[in-house]
């Protein structure tokens, strides 16, 4: 069957890019969100997250009547999925909201809906909805019951895209379709073409969980070879970016970048799953985890090194000294603080230090509620002009823009390499 209307379940990073994907092929799409101010914002054709390009998306999907958002669902064709899924306890996986959604969606369902999770989910999670919404709605076959026959169709679809170049990433990237049987893969396939150019990748759904679930975790164990590298060097006197450059000449080596830590909804978090259901296989993955979370408290005790440098050489009381902290994201260029390793360093600093802390994070009007009341959000010329000691924790292009010749601060912590 067509899918006339879709509805997408989570309006966040990955939720409303998706909806404005499939709203921009002239389909029906009702996104849905539990937060008001979204839903209101987005039905003004506006957005109340930082992605390029989606703005332009969005407002002339809502223009054109094919994009609106409530908060409660509606009957559809397909539903999609893509609410967070963060960990709770000893990193264990936190399966609440995708819960919360599939329960929210089982009273509209009716015979010959697709639903996809999105959401990046343990081993099992798909089949853990479908049973989800087999208990609340009895009077429909699911494939877990009826297998090719079923009333409902469920996949598993992770998205695979770069915060900050969603609206390319989410049409150019080939997506892993993992179905719980080859009906639910061809049916989820049909609703992903009707934007997507690049290829639908069919395998089961238990497959395709641990797929996305490897993709970010190989990336978490190369980043933390990066971080550790920087801790070595640090120790040797060893200029880390110049290391790992010649290392880079080296036909079979791509050593990536170290940083303050690893943030984001993904990397952050994901490898934790493969953890927590594999703890005895999973060594590598959990060092690799262990690496990343600790470079922000090594961080830290850099900057708490070279505010008694600055002690020393100024003789001014620590109550004096000025710290700038210059990006709260994540990563360059957004406004997400998910997992943000800077934000942890930069609240760390501001609980720590005496004096006062700026915040220089040119993607937020104000400062989150974990550093509110702690430190100012202040802007890049008046935090070079005024700080004793500078912490670059993001290279946003802002930052990246004032060259190193240009800082007269003899007292900085680069842990991206952009003033180096």
């Amino acid at each position: 069957m067509s899918f006339s209307t879709i509805s997408v379940i989570g309006l966040g990073y990955i939720g409303l890019p998706t909806a404005a994907a499939f709203a921009s092929r002239q389909k029906q799409v009702v996104g849905v969100d539990i937060n008001q101010h979204a839903v209101d914002t987005i039905n003004r054709g506006e957005i109340h997250i930082v992605e390029p390009d989606l703005d332009k998306v969005v407002k002339t999907a809502v223009a054109g009547g094919y994009l609106k958002a409530c908060t409660m669902p509606v009957k559809a064709d397909a539903y999609l999925i893509a609410v967070p899924t963060p960990f709770k306890g000893e990193h264990e996986p936190d399966m609440a909201f995708v819960e919360a959604a599939a329960k929210s969606i089982a009273p509209v369902l009716a015979k010959g809906a697709l639903v996809i999770l999105e959401s990046t989910s343990p081993v099992g999670a798909t089949e853990q909805v479908a049973q989800w919404l087999a208990e609340m709605r009895p009077d429909l076959a699911f494939p877990q019951q009826a297998g090719e026959q079923a009333d409902v169709n469920v996949a598993y679809c992770p998205e695979r895209v770069l915060p900050g170049q969603v609206m390319v990433e989410l049409i150019k990237n080939d997506r892993v379709i993992g179905g719980m049987t080859p009906v639910c893969s061809a049916r989820a396939s049909e609703l992903y073409t009707i934007f997507l150019e690049g290829e639908c990748v069919v395998t089961n759904a238990r497959t395709a969980e641990l797929c996305k679930l490897t993709e970010n975790s190989f990336r978490d164990v190369n980043i933390a070879f990066a971080n550790e590298l920087s801790l070595i060097c640090a120790e040797q006197g060893i200029n880390v970016w110049e290391l790992i450059r010649l290392a880079n000449r080296h036909p079979r080596v791509n050593i990536l970048q170290p940083g303050p830590g690893v943030g984001g909804h993904c990397i952050a978090v994901d490898p934790w799953f493969i953890v927590a259901q594999n703890p005895e296989q999973a060594r590598l993955i959990r060092t690799a985890r262990e690496v990343n979370d600790h470079k922000p408290h090594w961080v830290i005790n850099q900057v708490k090194a070279k505010v008694a440098d600055c002690l020393a050489a100024n003789g001014k009381r620590a109550s004096d000294i000025t710290i700038a902290c210059f990006g709260l994201a994540f990563k360059p260029n957004i406004d997400d603080l998910r997992e943000s390793p800077a934000m942890e360093i930069a609240a760390l600093i501001a609980d720590w230090h005496s004096g006062e802390t700026l915040v220089v994070e040119p993607n937020v009007h104000q400062l989150p509620k974990k550093l509110a009341g702690k430190a100012t959000l202040a802007t890049l010329d008046d935090a070079l002009a005024q700080a004793d000691v500078l912490v670059m924790l993001v290279d946003h292009k802002q930052f990246k823009a004032v060259s190193s010749e240009s800082i007269s601060q003899p007292f900085v912590v680069d842990t991206k390499g952009v003033w180096r």
